[in-house]
């Protein structure tokens, strides 16, 4: 496939651009992408090349009138989750940044790709009661022509990824094009037909890349409390008794790796033991590390502080783990594949509860 052949990208919510790399590396190309955060946009022109992502406030932005911003194939974006997120309370469409998908909205509804995909956390399933996910999926299916959505729930680890780490990608199809999508079964694992990709081999060697590779400055005593914590485990393992017990209020709080296993969620920030740990050094994980765990390759340079770098990071979609869906969706914009009357399959989709709907597609 030439590089005018390739199916163009919009990406909106784009930070250092882990979810537009996983769909460039299958034949796909970005070109138009905005994000607020000054340096995932610095990474993302470093490695995709300057005068593509539009530092700035998407809210500001109206993809009806501004002519720069070129027609597409695919929209895809992250919309902010903290609202949804299950680690913190959940505010979901109530919260300050719950509605920011009505931009995404926005785009769709101006550009009227053939596709979009949206992700974001687990929690966006249940937050307001399934109210929210209820109202996302309604304002989507009303644009015109019409759109089907599908969510799913993945375990990136299904798909390679060397981290468990669960994310919610709703696939939303125009429903004029026919393409019949099924969202791809999972290619690792007990569900797959290859093993896990352990952390151990995700970050062997990793201190042999020259970028974002700084290790963080902690306390003798951490390191001494680390030393308490056996592999794979975290605060828990400390003793009640111990004079460098501490409490926690999630699992993440001291964890460490389990070298045989992928690993637990990289996040993007906060402090308390949060940073996610070496085994066997007893340290905080480099930025590199966590990229490897994220499956960035080691030519993809973060941009900022070593905080700035963390929470792009810890932000991003795996790349990796969308390969499978790109290649997926690849045959809606080849033209390869049979014509499905989609006006049907929606109205059986909007006879049913949001209960039995997401029961259907996420489990499929």
């Amino acid at each position: 496939m030439t590089t005018q052949d390739r199916p163009k990208i919009i990406s909106l919510f784009t930070g250092c651009g882990g979810l537009d790399l996983g769909f460039h590396q299958r034949g796909y190309e970005t070109v138009w992408a905005n994000d607020f955060e000054h340096f995932a946009c610095k990474t993302f022109s470093k490695y995709f090349g300057e005068n593509i992502i539009v530092e700035g406030d998407v809210e500001t932005i109206d993809p009806f009138t501004d002519k720069s911003i070129p027609e597409c194939d695919l929209i895809l974006g992250g919309f902010p989750c903290q609202d949804f997120s299950m680690i913190w309370k959940q505010p979901g469409l109530d919260g300050k940044r719950g509605n920011l998908y009505k931009s995404f909205l926005k785009f769709v509804e101006a550009k009227k790709p053939k596709a979009f995909i949206a992700e974001n956390v687990k929690g966006l399933l249940t937050a307001n009661n399934r109210k929210a996910i209820q109202q996302i999926i309604e304002d989507f299916e009303n644009i015109t022509p019409g759109y089907i959505l599908t969510p799913k729930l993945y375990n990136f680890a299904d798909y390679g990824v060397p981290q468990f780490r669960e994310r919610v990608l709703i696939v939303g199809i125009r429903i004029d094009t026919g393409f019949d999508f099924k969202h791809p079964s999972p290619t690792h694992g007990p569900k797959g037909v290859k093993p896990f990709i352990t952390s151990g081999e995700a970050i062997l060697n990793a201190n042999n890349v020259p970028f974002n590779n700084e290790h963080t400055n902690i306390a003798d005593k951490t390191r001494e409390l680390l030393k308490l914590i056996s592999e794979g485990g975290n605060f828990t393992d400390i003793p009640r008794d111990h004079p460098l017990y501490v409490k926690g209020m999630i699992s993440h709080v001291y964890r460490r790796l389990k070298l045989d296993e992928p690993s637990k969620t990289i996040i993007a920030a906060g402090g308390g033991g949060t940073h996610g740990y070496h085994y066997p050094e007893p340290r905080p994980l480099t930025n590199r590390e966590r990229a490897r765990l994220q499956t960035f390759p080691d030519d993809f340079i973060f941009e900022g502080t070593i905080a700035d770098v963390r929470k792009q990071i810890g932000n991003a979609v795996p790349p990796k783990g969308v390969h499978a869906l790109a290649e997926s969706l690849m045959p809606l914009f080849t033209g390869k594949y049979s014509n499905t009357d989609l006006k049907q399959k929606n109205i059986e989709y909007q006879k049913m509860s949001i209960k039995e709907r997401l029961e259907l597609t996420i489990s499929s």
